[in-house]
This record gives C-alpha cells, sequence and structure tokens, in this order.
C-alpha cells in the first residue's frame, strides 16, 4: 500500500497537466525488480512525470494512495512507467497529488525513487 500526502496544494501550471518528455526508461533495478531511471540529468524542482492510470478503490498492485483536498484518500492504478518506482528511505523524487518531482538533482543513469510512506520507516 502507498500512501502519499501531497505537501503543497498548489494547482498544476498548464504545462505541467500535458505530459512530460519521456526522459526515463524502465531497466532492472538492484533495489527490486524493475525500476525507473533517468535518461538524463533532472534538477531539483523538476517535473519527471505523471502517475497515470484509472482510479482504484482497493488496495493492490501499483496503486498510488493520494490524499485529496478534503482529507480522504483515492487510489490511482499505475498503467504507466511510473508504476516501476521503488521505495528508497532517501528518495531523490517525491509527489504532489500525481505528479512526481525530483526533490533531488537526479543524474542521468540513476534510478528514481521516492518514499511509500509511513508503514515504510524502517526499511531502506
Amino acid at each position: 500500500m502507498i500512501f502519499q500526502k501531497a505537501a503543497d496544494r498548489k494547482a498544476p501550471l498548464a504545462c505541467e497537466m500535458e505530459k512530460p518528455t519521456p526522459d526515463i526508461e524502465v531497466r532492472e533495478s538492484s533495489i527490486h525488480g524493475r525500476g525507473l531511471f533517468a535518461t538524463r540529468n533532472f534538477e531539483a524542482g523538476e517535473l519527471i512525470g505523471t502517475y497515470e492510470g484509472s482510479r482504484a478503490t482497493e488496495n493492490g498492485i501499483y496503486v498510488l494512495w493520494v490524499e485529496d483536498f478534503d482529507g480522504s484518500f483515492y487510489g490511482v492504478h499505475g498503467e504507466n512507467e511510473l508504476r516501476y518506482l521503488n521505495h528508497s528511505s532517501k528518495p531523490n523524487a517525491d509527489f504532489d497529488d500525481e505528479l512526481l518531482y525530483a526533490s533531488l538533482c537526479i543524474k542521468a543513469g540513476e534510478e528514481i525513487c521516492f518514499h511509500y510512506g509511513e508503514d515504510w520507516e524502517d526499511i531502506e
């Protein structure tokens, strides 16, 4: 189960609602199975992509849980490459709703990871 609470409740810019250039790829990961990797450098704060998929009402593999404006949660069943994001206790990316941003500078070839949430606090 992945829970994500957006830290900043600003509305996305019009350019952020469009699909970004696909500067990511899925490859074998030393963390777990497959992972998501940068194919170019990303600056901190830069949009990486959007977690796209259908709404989910039950937990399952590749479901991202997002806190809505009213404090309730809704699930998104990942259907694009972002579903291969792995967990890290030292993440280099973070979600704002379904939008994934680099929280640190990410170099080409580096795996992109985010923290899955409080249930994963003790897991590297």
